[in-house]
């Protein structure tokens, strides 16, 4: 599968600082498709919401299945996808560009590489070595015949590391490396924002959390790009179990509220 010559331009091109891309993370065909029909300009799979339909959690899955899962989602609507790919599941530069030119081949506009290790006692590579990934991430991406959007991805903020200078130094050194859009999870104090944004020429996203800025207020901080990370899909794993809670508890079927809101959307959007 290759996708369209142009979807990756499509991407990028929506990510505007200040009028930022809202981009909900899918899990299946189906949430894909809802998406679409709802008006998104693009999708991203997650890896915790493509795990937990196979009853595992965040990091369980093996590359093949990510990107078996990567494949099937990019050809499930006609909108930019970008495929979350952990840390590639790589050390190594070269392993790195494998799983991204992979991705490539899978038909995607876009894909991610984190500088999380897996280590629980070194979770965060050292710089350089984050950098070089990088590179060999922004290699695979752009050097064949189609090119695609990388996000670069600094996690420290999702691993007991929440400094500021460092993420900014490692977005910088990413950007210098190739990648095309910056992300540092659960950066949401709009000072620091403010900050990161200024240090930085590429577009940023941002995940949105509760008690975070709001979408508007992150525009006015030229935010280019929102995630909801797996936020979506745990949302809706929620909501199953509130009713199966409801149903057993109380005997009752207020769920029914929630079913009627998604029956039309479900029916425009599994009928095409």
């Amino acid at each position: 599968m290759t996708a369209a010559p142009d979807l990756a331009a499509r991407f990028l091109a929506l990510h505007v600082p200040g009028t930022p891309l809202l981009m909900p993370n899918a899990w299946d065909i189906g949430s894909a498709r809802l998406f679409s029909e709802l008006g998104v300009g693009a999708l991203a799979t997650t890896s915790g919401g493509f795990a937990a339909t196979r009853g595992r959690l965040d990091g369980a899955m093996t590359r093949q299945e990510v990107l078996d899962h990567t494949a099937e989602l990019a050809g499930a609507t006609d909108l930019p996808l970008s495929a979350d790919l952990e840390n590639c599941f790589a050390h190594d530069p070269a392993g790195v560009a494998d799983t991204v030119a992979a991705a490539v081949a899978a038909g995607v506009a876009g894909c991610s590489v984190e500088d999380f290790s897996g280590d629980a006692d070194e979770p965060i590579y050292e710089l350089a070595h984050a950098a070089d990934r990088v590179r060999a991430a922004a290699e695979a991406a752009h050097g064949g015949a189609r090119s695609i959007v990388l996000t670069a991805r600094a996690e420290n903020y999702l691993h007991g590391r929440p400094d500021l200078g460092d993420t900014i130094a490692r977005l910088q050194a990413f950007g210098e490396a190739g990648a095309d859009v910056l992300f540092a999870p659960r950066v949401t104090d709009p000072a620091d924002l403010r900050q990161l944004i200024g240090a930085v020429d590429l577009p940023v996203s941002v995940l949105v959390l509760p008690g975070a800025p709001t979408v508007g207020e992150l525009a006015e901080l030229g935010v280019s790009r929102i995630s909801v990370g797996g936020a979506i899909a745990v949302a809706a794993y929620g909501a199953a179990v509130n009713a199966v809670i409801q149903l057993r508890d109380q005997g009752t079927c207020g769920y029914w509220e929630l079913a009627g809101a998604a029956r039309p959307v479900i029916a425009a959007a599994f009928t095409r």
